[in-house]
């Protein structure tokens, strides 16, 4: 299954939100530049209050921010803009990613191409992509996650067991270290360190990837999102990490739910972007 490859444009580009990486005050500079660049085009650029506190600038609220944006814009690597996606997720704002990091798959521009980047901006020459998020009930909670949800084992001596089913029925019985549940978005990230398949970001599907099997037969699977998908460990020697930034301990026999969210991450990209080159180039397919 595969999602919608763009949305329409912006009704309006006026007012911009920029969240910066944390705990890097040498990103100071580079945020006067992309302050300077969108003024100069007549776009006002409001900065995220942790942001402004590390660099000695005025900010306001995250929340207060994304009521009066028209999207925003990530200023690091790609965990920076996980961390924004996630937290705007209710306000439905594209994120555009300005790579400041080292991979970066998830970012889609550096920063030396964005005063070429708001030209073709203003000419509405960008794309808005839809990206599938999981969102699991972990302790009775709500969790969303762009990239993964990862049930590990708390203690290394000993061996992870986690139980699957797939809409309610026995779907199989994972011995290891433990396993990934990643998005399409998500795959070229832990799934694709643990040997997991590269999946297309614009497919629909979950991604279950065990991490060091005990059994060489457990293999990696792509199964539809159709399918809710519940998982269970016998003790309480497992914990929950959602896209590497957060972590839930569980209790003996928890049940961690999974399905598709209906709200879909908004990623803005350059129009000449293409997938397959991002892959090319940073995994250096060819040289």
């Amino acid at each position: 299954m595969r999602l919608e490859e763009s949305y329409k444009h912006l009704e309006k580009i006026e007012n911009i939100g920029v969240v910066l990486r944390p705990q890097s005050p040498n990103l100071k500079e580079a945020y006067l530049k992309i302050e300077r660049l969108f003024k100069e085009n007549s776009i006002n650029v409001l900065l995220e209050e942790n942001s402004a506190n590390m660099i000695d600038k005025s900010g306001i609220n995250f929340d207060t921010l994304c009521k009066n944006i028209d999207f925003l814009i990530s200023v690091g690597g790609d965990g920076t803009l996980i961390g924004v996606v996630r937290k705007s997720i209710g306000y439905n704002l594209p994120v555009l990613g300005i790579n400041l990091g080292t991979l970066g798959f998830l970012t889609d521009i550096k920063l030396e191409e964005l005063e070429n980047f708001i030209e073709d901006l203003i000419k509405n020459n960008y794309t808005i992509s839809p990206r599938m998020m999981i969102e699991a009930t972990i302790n009775g909670e709500k969790i969303m996650a762009f990239n993964d949800l990862v049930i590990a084992r708390k203690n290394l001596s000993s061996m992870l067991e986690i139980r699957a089913k797939i809409d309610n029925k026995a779907f199989n019985t994972y011995f290891g270290d433990g396993l990934i549940v990643a998005t399409p978005s998500g795959s070229t990230a832990y799934n694709l360190s643990a040997g997991g398949p590269i999946v297309h970001p614009l497919t629909n599907a979950f991604i279950l990837t065990p991490v060091a099997a005990h059994s060489l037969t457990q293999r990696p699977i792509v199964v539809p999102v159709d399918f809710e998908i519940e998982f269970k460990t016998p003790n309480d020697k497992a914990a929950v990490i959602v896209d590497g930034q957060e972590l839930y301990e569980l209790k003996e026999d928890e049940l961690i739910s999974i399905k598709i969210s209906e709200q879909k991450a908004l990623m803005l990209h350059r129009c000449s972007r293409d997938y397959f080159e991002v892959l090319s180039e940073k995994l250096r397919w060819g040289n």
